[in-house]
């Protein structure tokens, strides 16, 4: 009979932002016994990650597995709930479409009105109608979160949440202090090699060497554990993805909205992101735009500017080191992907968690899971920079053969392709792909369909969904008196 691994005994987390302290939660509540360290060093600006406001539906089910109550982020951290992302101009002047998280498109209706509302380059029209109740309410700023379980007209309804990135991680904190996490702040000064590929221990300033099992690098684009290893490489997105350089506003007036915009300019793209503590911008800047004209195009003050390199690491797994959101990959958060890949590594690494012995087999099988998450994220990031608008202001970019493919079957026959390990489902990249301006072939089950059928359909589920929401704002209200009052 084969006796069981002996656990792990210490993990140690690099990092402590937002993603490591998450990180040291859910390792903590997978392996109670073990020791979770927290290494505080300073966190890195360009950590993407660490500065995200919001993250996508997964991130929710996440926290519910993690024991982080969706009330209390409302009542301590800002949080508040989209619906859509809305895309503007991507397919042209004037072109706009939603891009909602439920289910309950209808699929016909969806590349209908795609081919009849703004298809791209041969969209004569301006703004979609809605083809989703998700769509629906977040025009109307009518939602209510309801019961796990409770059936209704908003059952099928997600959402993604927003929160302010100090109060959520402030948050977190009080939490894995509960847990029994320790801290210890300082600068980074050295690892010492285990002989075998990993690290032994770490060094920082004020603290005695740090030995480990598991090492988790949560430190940022710097990736300052995994990247000391002789193992480690980089794969260069550079001929990917377009930009080099972000600004991020300060936050501006409080927006209670349930979408968040993301539009196409002159000088590259405005990602806008309603919060009840105010609306946050963040503008990628196109090749060859003047910083000063793309300050103006913020339209809010700036509150840094730094550089993107984009790219992953080839192994984000290597000896017993394993690193996490921008350690792991660099890319522009256009699409609010950063975080949300974040926290599917970190699924991951829960699902596959070691024992004091790794075995060779589970770092491959994470590493193949993790990378193909990671050029996933890439593939959807150049989805956006080949829409018939942008791809005249970026130029042309190299592009996966499963871009080329998805691109191919979609205008062709109006069809997504399953992906593993995609940050998408098929309903929500045909959504995605439809806000982006590109103009869908008939997929030959439609030929056949009845449209009318399904109009009356969608018809029936915005309006039974518009009935039964309340206002959000005033729903919102409610639950913040109701939360002050307990």
């Amino acid at each position: 009979m084969t006796e069981p691994r002996e656990a792990l005994r210490r993990i140690v987390i690099a990092g402590a932002g937002q993603l490591g302290v998450l990180a040291a939660i859910a390792l903590k509540r997978a392996l109670p016994s073990a020791e979770v360290v927290v290494l505080g060093i300073p966190i890195d600006p360009g950590a993407l990650a660490d500065r995200a406001a919001t993250a996508l539906p997964f991130t929710n089910r996440l926290h519910d597995r993690l024991g982080i109550d969706e009330l209390a982020l409302v009542a301590k951290a800002g949080a508040s709930h989209r619906l859509i992302t809305r895309y503007v101009g991507w397919g042209g002047p004037g072109q706009q479409a939603a891009v909602p998280y439920s289910t309950g498109t209808e699929p016909a209706m969806a590349s209908r009105f795609a081919r009849e509302w703004g298809g791209g380059r041969q969209g004569a029209s301006m703004v979609a109608s809605p083809t989703s109740p998700a769509q629906a309410l977040a025009e109307a700023g009518r939602f209510a979160v309801i019961p796990p379980g409770e059936a209704g007209p908003l059952a099928e309804i997600d959402y993604a949440l927003r929160w302010n990135p100090q109060a959520y991680r402030d948050l977190l904190i009080a939490i894995a202090q509960q847990l029994g996490v320790s801290y210890l702040p300082g600068n980074l000064l050295g690892v010492e090699p285990d002989g075998h590929g990993g690290i032994a221990s770490v060094s920082l300033t004020g603290t005695e060497p740090i030995a480990a099992d598991l090492f988790v690098d949560c430190s940022g684009p710097s990736a300052a554990l995994l990247s000391t290893l002789p193992d480690f490489e980089t794969l260069d997105w550079s001929n990917n993805l377009p930009v080099r350089k972000l600004i991020l506003s300060r936050p501006g007036r409080p927006l209670v909205a349930l979408e968040d915009r993301v539009t196409l300019l002159p000088e590259g793209w405005r990602y806008e992101l309603a919060g009840r503590d105010g609306l946050q911008v963040t503008l990628g800047i196109a090749p060859g735009a003047a910083e000063e004209v793309a300050l103006r195009a913020l339209g809010a003050p700036p509150l840094i500017a730094f550089d993107l390199e984009p790219g992953r690491c080839i192994d984000p797994w290597i000896g017993n080191v394993l690193a996490l959101g921008d350690a792991s990959a660099r890319f522009e958060p256009v699409a609010a992907l950063n975080l949300d890949l974040a926290h599917r590594q970190l699924d991951l690494l829960i699902e596959m968690l070691p024992g004091r012995r790794i075995e060779p087999l589970e770092r491959i099988e994470y590493n193949r899971r993790a990378s193909l998450m990671m050029d996933a994220v890439r593939d959807t990031l150049a989805l956006h920079y080949i829409a018939p608008a942008a791809a005249v202001q970026f130029g042309p970019i190299a592009l996966s053969d499963d871009v080329e493919r998805l691109r191919d079957q979609y205008e062709r026959r109006g069809r997504t392709i399953f992906r593993e390990e995609a940050p998408f489902s098929n309903s929500v990249m045909t959504n995605l792909l439809i806000a982006l301006g590109f103009c869908p072939g008939v997929p030959p089950q439609e030929k056949t369909q009845n449209t009318q059928a399904a109009v009356s359909a969608l018809n029936a589920k915005v309006q039974s969904a518009l009935a039964f929401a309340p206002q959000y704002t005033s729903w919102l209200e409610g639950v913040l008196a109701n939360l002050a009052r307990a």
